[in-house]
Order: structure tokens, then sequence, then C-alpha cells
């Protein structure tokens, strides 16, 4: 069961690079809610109060977490063979259980092969039926640890906090038994998650750097789209000099707005004057 690890008050140690985590689900069974808990912040006050909106991706705890808009968007992501996301999230309400969209997302997560965690939301809402949604989901051959599978869960709050700290150790611990070793010295390569014309500061797009390091004056390409890199800006809104293996963050200094799974990668044909 996912909480056997719940005494365990420290998180699992890795290599300093951190898993990315997308979240899949149907709409209203609290995907928005259990980001904003685990950020401990209100996305809703920020974008009201005028202050720079996030870059579509989020770091909290050495875990980035994707905010994908949508599976269509999810499945971009999928660039040819290479992963935005190395762990998914399935967000599935204990009250309301398997709906279409949930459905939709572990045909999405399983066509993904990547490792996946079952996150029962609204643990705090009277009238749960968790046993009732678990039976769901093994008709959906989602197979959950106890339940003849080895795919976890965890019931949470995003409300009341609860399981939230644990769910973090869940991530990393799976993560740890299936991350594959990375080079050090290998060439880059990265996923646009999110990209859009700015009034301001031109074409810009968000990054999730999957093998290498991007560095400020680096050149690149996305899928023909040339770029020397101008401005690289994390979650935070700090201004970085670079970012390695699991960092999303957002990059200034393309000519055009490269498309949502597009591949980021180095090129010194290109050259921008």
């Amino acid at each position: 069961m996912a909480n056997k690890n719940k005494h365990d008050k420290s998180l699992p140690q890795l290599s300093s690079v951190p898993p990315v985590v997308a979240v899949l689900g149907h709409v209203d069974h609290g995907k928005t809610s259990l980001l904003d808990a685990i950020r401990k912040t209100n996305i809703v006050a920020k974008e009201h109060g005028g202050i720079t909106q996030g870059i579509g991706a989020s770091s909290v705890g050495g875990i980035t977490f994707i905010d994908t808009p949508g599976h269509e968007a999810f499945t971009h992501m999928r660039g040819r063979g290479t992963q935005a996301a190395d762990i998914g999230l399935l967000v599935v309400s204990s009250v309301d259980g398997v709906m279409p969209q949930t459905k939709e997302s572990i045909e999405i997560l399983k066509k993904a092969q990547i490792p996946f965690i079952v996150v029962l939301t609204k643990a705090d809402v009277a009238g749960g039926q968790e046993e009732k949604v678990k039976g769901q989901l093994v008709k959906e051959q989602v197979l959950l640890e106890g339940y003849g599978g080895d795919v976890p869960y965890i019931s949470v709050s995003a409300k009341t906090n609860e399981n939230i700290k644990e769910l973090l150790e869940l991530i990393l611990l799976v993560f740890e038994m299936k991350q594959k070793p990375i080079a050090q010295d290998s060439k880059l390569k990265g996923i646009v998650i999110e990209s859009q014309l700015d009034q301001r500061s031109g074409p810009k797009a968000t990054v999730v750097v999957k093998s290498g390091v991007l560095s400020i004056g680096l050149d690149i390409e996305c899928d023909g789209i040339r770029a020397r890199v101008r401005t690289i800006i994390n979650d935070k809104g700090v201004h970085l000099n670079k970012a390695g293996v699991g960092v999303a963050v957002e990059v200034l200094g393309f000519e055009k707005v490269p498309q949502v799974g597009g591949v980021v990668k180095t090129n010194s044909k290109f050259k921008i004057q």
C-alpha cells in the first residue's frame, strides 16, 4: 500500500536529477487543488493579483510538476520517443469515481509507458467510496497494489493536506526504482511543454530538459526553428545561467514560436547574427 512509507519523515535522497511529473484526470476531480496544496500557494490569487503567472511547471521538493493544460497537449509532449514526464499522477475523486476523462487518462498513461501513481482525492469529503473506486479502476485494468497488481495508490485531501507529504515521498520512491542512468556529458535534448508569442519579449517556450545542459548563449533549434538562448527563467521568476536535467524553464531567444512537443537540441549549423 502506498502509505507504507508514512512513518519515514525524510524524503529519499536521489541524484541531483529531479523527476518530472504530469498530472492527469477527469475535470473537477481536484487536479488544480492538488497542485495548489503541493505548492502551498494559491494560483488564482496570484493571477488576479497581477503577479507574473507560472511557466507551466513547478519545482517542489526536488520534483518538477508539469501543469498539463489538457490531454491533447500531454500527448504532444511525447516528442517522438522522448517523454516530457517521467511519472504520471492519475487523479481520481474518491467521491465521483472513474469518469470518461479518467478512462482517457488511463489510456494516455499506458501508451506513454511511464510509471504512474493513482491519487484518490477528496479523502476529507463524507460519503467517499474509496473501495468502490478501487474496484472501478481494476475493471479498467489499472491493477493496484494489493488488488492483483503493482500500481501504487494513495488517498489525499488538498483541503486538509492529508498525505500530501507522503505523496511527494511516494513519487521520489517510484522514481528511485524506475529511473534510468543519465550520462553527465550527454547532448542537450529538451521537450517544449508550452509556447506563446509575447508582445513584449517575443517568442518564448517552456522547456523540460531531458539530457545535457541548457545555457545562456547556446545556439539551439527546435524542429528547424532557430534560437540563441537569451534568457532562462525558472518557475519562481529567477533568471538562470543554465538548467540541467529534469528542470523546466522558460526560454527566450527563438526566431518563431516552437510547437508543444517539439524537441530542443543544439545545432552548430544554425547561427543567429
